[in-house]
This record gives structure tokens, C-alpha cells and sequence, in this order.
């Protein structure tokens, strides 16, 4: 039995079709406030599984009314999770910072379940919100007419077509109001000239490797979930795309990816879009290091994006 895939540390797919993944330090959710939030894990779809971990920020009146942000996080589709460290960190300090509910999604994960099975296990999360808002204690403040979509990596890009799934699907129950799209991940067959320099050979065959893991058998990277500009919405579609604001880092190889999706929904006719690049910065910095003082200025315009829509 030998090894056909492999991110050192995190995950290892060999010839037989296991898979073995290594987990990073986790968090237990807390039912008790503290740092200013609680949390606890939910069944989504006990039947797939889906689960996810809401965060509720202390609010000083019964009557106030939160907005909820529907995270996915990443990692290439193939690894990841809500209980890792770092996410919970991060989020439970959005919640706080945003006044607002996080709910984040545990979707079923690549090689196991291939894409689109990632966007429909997450877009089950929006009619999991609609149908327990009044029944989950911790939704009876939730404003779903103010919902934003977040995600980092691969789960950028699943926001990205969990919000395409919505206004297909004429989901209305929900309103989503904007996008939050941190160091998206997107890839085509063309290259992009970062991608075709000699010193960008390592980060090019991750790509590939996570890409080759996740993607339905027999397509390319062309395939709509990795090509955004495969994913087909007619005009009177793209002028309901909700607002979005799209986070890169200036050290990340999949800048260039973000930049070109923040120029393709413009030229969509997108309403609103903004691009903010955090100098300096390297990918996924904000899972690494939840406390720093840039993932702080994240937080911040994360927020100020939200309470302006």
C-alpha cells in the first residue's frame, strides 16, 4: 500500500482509496459565555453527515435582532474543520466584533465526497437556518433577511457557489446580503503567470494534487466549481449577486486568483465589489494566527463590511 497523495501533516491518500487526515489542535465548543461569545455544535443532516458550530455573541437585550454569518471553512476541499483551533478562535472573536451569529458548517470532505457535494452539503446550512429559526434557541434572535456568506480558501469559493445555488434556486426565505470571500481558491487549465514561474513549482503541485482530489471524475480545472467564469448566471441573475468584498494577502500565491475574481464579478455588473489586500500577510493567516494584530484589522473590516449593507 503506498502513498498516491500528500500534504505532509495534514492529510495522506493511498492506493487502496483510505485516506488518513491529521488534525491540528481542536477547540471543545463552550455552552457558558466567555470571551464574549458561547458555542455549541448542531446536526445539520444527520443523514449525510452535516454538522456545524454556532457562535452566539453576548447580547445585552432579548429583542436585538443579529445578523448571522455562514462560514465554510478551508483546506483544498480535502481537510479542515469548524473544531480546529484557530477557526474557533476567529470566529468566536467575529461574533463579538460583529454583533453578529456565526454559524460554521462541517461539510463532507474530498476524496470521500467530490465536489459539488461541498456546495450542497453548505447550501443545506441556509435551509437548516429557515427551518430551526424558531426552534433553535440560539437562532430566535437571528435576522435571516441579514445573511452574509464567508469562507476562506476552498471555502471562499464555496461561497461563492453556495450564493449562485440561492439565487438559482429562487431562495428567498433567506436573504443573503453580501459576500466575504477570504484568499479565495480558484484555478483554471490556463495558467496565470505566478503560476507558471519556476519558483511558484511547489505551491503549483499542491494545487494540482488538492484540485486532482477534489474534483468529479473525468473533469478538468476547468470544471465550473474551479473556474469561476464556468459558472453560468444570465444578466437579470448577476444583478441579484449579493455585494462582496474579497480578502487577499500580499504573500499569498492565490492572490492572483483573488484579484482576477474581484475583476470578473465587476464585470458582471456586481453591484458592489471591494478588494482589500492585507500587505504582508501569507495564506490563511487569520487560522494560524487568530489573535494577531492583522487578523484584528480582518475582524474589523469583516465588520465594517457587514454593519454598512
Amino acid at each position: 500500500m503506498s502513498i498516491v497523495a500528500e500534504a505532509p501533516g495534514y492529510i495522506q491518500v493511498f492506493s487502496d482509496g483510505i485516506v488518513k487526515r491529521f488534525a491540528p489542535e481542536i477547540a471543545t465548543p463552550l455552552s457558558e459565555s466567555s470571551n464574549g461569545y458561547k458555542s455549541k455544535d448542531v446536526v445539520v443532516d444527520s443523514s449525510k453527515p452535516i454538522t456545524a458550530r454556532i457562535f452566539l455573541p453576548h447580547a445585552p437585550e432579548s429583542s436585538t435582532q443579529l445578523s448571522v454569518l455562514v462560514y465554510f471553512h478551508g483546506g483544498g476541499f480535502c481537510i479542515g474543520s469548524t473544531t480546529w483551533l484557530g477557526y474557533h478562535i476567529f470566529l468566536g472573536d467575529l461574533s463579538v466584533r460583529a454583533k453578529t451569529i456565526v454559524l460554521s458548517v462541517d461539510y463532507r470532505l474530498s476524496p470521500e465526497n467530490k465536489l459539488p457535494i461541498a456546495y450542497d452539503d453548505c447550501y443545506s446550512a441556509l435551509e437548516w437556518l429557515h427551518a430551526n429559526r424558531c426552534v433553535e434557541p440560539w437562532l430566535q434572535c437571528a435576522d435571516l433577511k441579514r445573511v452574509f456568506l464567508s469562507g476562506d480558501s476552498a471555502g471562499g469559493n464555496i461561497a461563492h457557489h453556495v450564493a449562485i445555488k440561492a439565487i438559482k434556486s429562487n431562495n428567498f426565505h433567506v436573504l443573503i446580503k453580501g459576500l466575504l470571500p477570504i484568499h479565495p481558491y480558484f484555478g483554471s487549465e490556463k495558467r496565470t503567470k505566478l503560476e507558471l514561474a519556476e519558483d511558484s513549482s511547489q505551491e503549483v503541485a499542491m494545487n494540482d494534487m488538492f484540485w486532482r482530489l477534489s474534483l468529479p471524475e473525468g473533469s478538468d480545472r476547468d470544471f465550473y466549481g474551479c473556474n469561476f467564469e464556468k459558472a453560468y448566471l444570465s444578466d437579470a441573475e448577476w444583478c441579484q449577486f449579493p455585494a462582496v468584498a474579497v480578502y487577499v494577502a500580499g504573500f499569498d500565491f492565490l492572490k492572483e486568483r483573488g484579484v482576477m475574481y474581484a475583476e470578473f464579478l465587476q464585470s458582471k455588473g456586481v453591484k458592489r465589489v471591494e478588494l482589500v489586500e492585507a500587505k504582508g500577510e501569507s495564506h490563511v493567516y487569520h487560522v494560524f494566527h487568530p489573535e494577531s494584530e492583522a487578523t484584528r484589522l480582518l475582524q474589523k473590516r469583516m465588520s465594517d463590511f457587514m454593519l454598512n449593507l
